[in-house]
């Protein structure tokens, strides 16, 4: 087929899939050009809304009618297989995707595509190193596959703002591939140097060692409907008061994002409470939930989702007519990613930021949770190699101190580096030597601080800010837009009503969340010396408790890290705190009044935690019961960061005040602390309380994490 008849068939298959109307722009059809007829390696970089699927779905089609295999796309989210499967059907093109959400149809879908009826295959990147797919469905797939696509393909680079261990393991399959065998890669957040880096993992060599350059399309970045603008505002009642009163006016939905779960939760409430049709959507939403929540905002059901991140890149709703961040993202590259989501098919939309002082402080713990030093990686590699066979992440975790998310990193990592493998039953280790990179991950350190710095010059900037995130994307076609507030000396006013901050601050400024209690013990805890397993007997558990707010909060949890930060001093508890925790305790509910009030000492702040229990206890009028202190010969504890290595830390550490009257436990024992974390310091000291004959135990503390 020549290239005349060829794009006029592509052409067609285009038409297909986005109406009569739909022609294939320049570098669609470079990008067809080179996949299908030359079976090139290509990079595509351009804006969101360009027409990089149809790119694929387009070469997939009449790659197919050539009579080559499947295509197979590597994709990140659940959301976008959705949504492409969807549209593969809109173009003749018969889609399934392998993922965790649908185990049961792997075999029937495995099948079909080992018979010829599936023109496209979408696969998690995880799937990629799942024991059975990876050495029973995988070699065949490689071995068969007309076309590979890696969609978002910024995750592959540890340069990107959203890498992802899992994409690592596409450089292995990359080289597994057959000579001629076409790839595609797309995004639309890459920067020059994620550009070369991509660029070269897509490098292919030849025979004679030759490597040839993967083919790099890259157009313009600006969104000629997106009207960007920051409203700068003094305080969290303000931002949520000027939401309150400013949402209705924005047009169509859209997206309220923020930069913690607890933030989106509280901010969805408290625009139900204004009367506004809006939910909360989160990594923490139902699978289910998550998938009615899209399809509301897709329908106009809602007036906005208010969202994490976890609301991201595949979602495609092309009328979204506004984004609203309440908190800056730490890169303006992940900002233009997420501003993205709007204006696709309309005119204008309106993207507007609302940032807040204790954005900083998010992003410093989000960057604490970055690839682990080197001591701490060692211990993963000590443990394996000591087992002599695979071992499960369950097994693994009490050997280490890593939270399970953590450790699934480092061993994913580890994995692609070649130290360890998967196989089932767990992770082993290969034997193979293994050197920590120091050089490459403080480089990224020191790239992630340079974006944080990037994002606040993006708020302070006087000249446009399109083409502000256009240069943090090195797009060499960055000119101002002559949209945006600065370019036009205009946007939306910072002024807020009194009623609607009032509303604001009532709302963020009660106090009170619940504290669940832990139900079962970590597992692997035999192995620490601790015979402890399974499910914490009723009788040693603790009540659920009440803490006056979380940590990420945006209410309280400002004051509260003020007042538990490292550097501040300890104090006798603040009148504006112990009057909200009188309204906490005042609202509990319990089933039956505490009978006293215990402090659970502190080693860092005392005097904080002994005020509290006092001025309780007093204003109660409960007796004091004293406080739990450390045993003498105790182990200085550290902050283990998973359960099983915390527990072991904190098991036989704490005693009891001797108690002279046994009648002092005869209720439930009120017991205060000023910060819950992980949970289990009330978990073992409530044990403590229960065999010592409390009833029951009503944990309550100033801050939570949870």
């Amino acid at each position: 087929m020549d290239e005349h008849a060829l794009r006029e068939l592509a052409e067609q298959h285009l038409r297909a899939l986005a109406g009569p109307q739909a022609h294939l722009r320049q570098d669609q059809w470079n990008a067809i050009r080179a996949l299908v007829l030359e079976r090139r390696r290509a990079l595509v970089v351009q804006r969101t809304g360009w027409g990089k699927s149809a790119v694929y779905f387009v070469a997939t089609a009449l790659l197919r009618e050539l009579g080559e295999g499947p295509t197979v796309i590597v994709s990140p989210l659940l959301a976008l297989m959705r949504n492409q499967v969807e549209a593969a059907a809109s173009a003749g093109v018969q889609a399934a995707t392998i993922n965790s959400a649908n185990p049961e149809e792997w075999s029937s879908i495995e099948e079909q595509v080992a018979i010829g009826e599936i023109d496209v295959l979408l696969v998690s990147p995880e799937r990629l190193n799942n024991p059975d797919f990876r050495d029973t469905v995988l070699p065949e797939l490689t071995h068969t596959a007309g076309l590979l696509v890696v969609d978002e393909a910024h995750c592959i680079s540890d340069w990107g703002h959203d890498f992802r261990p899992d994409y690592r393991r596409l450089r292995t399959l990359l080289t597994e591939l057959p000579e001629g065998v076409p790839v595609l890669a797309t995004t639309a957040t890459a920067n020059d140097r994620v550009v070369r880096d991509v660029s070269e993992q897509l490098g292919v060599g030849d025979e004679s060692g030759a490597v040839h350059e993967a083919l790099v399309l890259r157009g313009s970045l600006d969104r000629e409907s997106l009207r960007l603008g920051v409203v700068t505002l003094p305080s969290v009642q303000a931002r949520l008061g000027w939401l309150a009163e400013h949402l209705d006016n924005l047009p169509g939905s859209g997206i309220v994002y923020t930069l913690t779960v607890a933030a989106a939760g509280e901010i969805a409430s408290f625009l139900r409470d204004q009367g506004y049709e809006v939910a909360s959507y989160s990594g923490r939403t139902d699978p289910a939930e998550r998938a009615e929540a899209e399809q509301a905002l897709i329908d106009n059901r809602v007036k906005a989702l208010v969202a994490t991140s976890a609301l991201g890149m595949g979602f495609d709703k092309p009328d979204l007519g506004f984004v609203v961040h309440v908190g800056a993202p730490s890169s303006p590259i992940a900002y233009y990613q997420q501003i993205g989501r709007a204006g696709r098919g309309v005119q204008r939309a309106e993207v507007l930021l609302l940032p807040g002082p204790e954005d900083r402080d998010i992003w410093s713990y989000f960057a604490s949770m970055a690839f682990p030093s080197e001591p701490v990686v060692r211990t993963v590699l000590d443990a394996l190699a000591e087992a002599g066979g695979p071992v499960s992440t369950a097994a693994l975790e009490p050997r280490v101190d890593l939270t399970r998310t953590r450790l699934e990193m480092v061993l994913k990592v580890l994995d692609v580096d070649g130290a360890v493998q998967r196989v089932k039953g767990g992770w082993e280790s290969t034997g193979q030597p293994w050197s920590y990179d120091t050089e490459r991950h403080e480089r990224v350190a020191a790239q992630r601080r340079a974006e944080q710095q990037a994002m606040l010059d993006y708020l302070d900037t006087t000249g446009c800010r399109m083409e502000f995130l256009r240069n943090q994307l090195d797009d060499p076609h960055a000119e101002p837009c002559g949209r945006c507030d600065n370019c036009t000396g205009s946007g939306f006013s910072a002024q807020v009503g009194q009623q609607a901050a009032q509303q604001a601050e009532t709302r963020l400024l009660r106090p009170g969340v619940e504290l669940s209690p832990r139900k079962m013990w970590p597992s692997g805890m035999e192995a620490l010396g601790v015979s402890l397993s399974g499910k914490i007997p009723p009788g040693e558990q603790a009540e659920q408790g009440r803490a006056l707010g979380r940590l990420t909060d945006i209410g309280w949890g400002n004051r509260l890290r003020e007042l538990l930060s490292a550097s501040a001093p300890d104090q006798e508890l603040p009148e504006d705190l112990f009057q909200a925790c009188v309204q906490v305790l005042a609202g509990w509910e319990w089933e039956q009044r505490p009978v006293g009030v215990l402090a659970l000492g502190s080693t860092t702040r005392p005097k904080l935690v002994s005020s509290l229990a006092e001025r309780i206890a007093s204003i109660g009028r409960l007796p004091l019961l004293g406080e739990v202190t450390t045993a003498p010969d105790a182990v200085p504890s550290r902050r283990s960061t998973n359960s099983a290595q915390r527990v072991a830390s904190l098991w036989q550490r704490f005693r009891l005040p001797q108690q002279p009257d046994p009648s002092c436990l005869d209720g439930p024992v009120l017991l205060m602390d000023d910060y819950a974390d992980t949970g289990w310091t009330v978990t073992v000291v409530s044990r403590l309380l229960r065999q010592a004959g409390a009833p029951a135990v009503l944990p309550f503390a100033l801050a939570t994490t949870g």
